[in-house]
């Protein structure tokens, strides 16, 4: 019998958003991805409430029962002002978007060992502590 150790993994927003999306095969590997130790943001919440409203055209009622989902499933934490500082820094080092700096701050500062996320660079190691993954390649 093998033995996993579970890490801590933090999901991206563009992940999360698979759980309630029409694309069967990318549900069920975010679902499959999902452990006791699936870490969002509040900056995760709140987008996909943002999209679930706008371009999935749901009623309030779906996306907050989405969001509540999330919230309640997940281990969430706060963007708070050493997220903020931490997120400059990712910002100035690495070539990714300021939006993307704060997720990767949020996971870094949460001490995430991987970040799920189909939109930054698959395989990318931020300050020798977090890779960041693509799930569904």
């Amino acid at each position: 019998m093998s033995s996993t150790i579970a890490r801590k993994c933090f999901f991206d927003s563009n992940v999360v958003l698979y759980l309630v999306g029409e694309d069967k095969a990318k549900k069920e590997r975010a679902v499959s991805l999902l452990s006791l130790e699936s870490i969002i943001s509040t900056q995760v919440v709140n987008e996909n409430v943002n999209v679930c409203l706008k371009k999935f055209k749901f009623t309030k009622e779906k996306t907050f029962s989405h969001a509540n989902f999330l919230i309640n499933r997940l281990n969430l934490v706060l963007i708070d002002e050493a997220t903020i500082t931490t997120s400059f820094d990712i910002y100035s080092k690495y070539s990714i978007s300021y939006w993307d700096s704060l997720i990767v701050a949020s996971a870094l500062n949460s001490g995430c060992e991987i970040l799920y996320s189909e939109d930054m660079q698959d395989g990318l190691i931020i300050e020798g502590t977090l890779t960041i993954k693509n799930p569904f390649t």
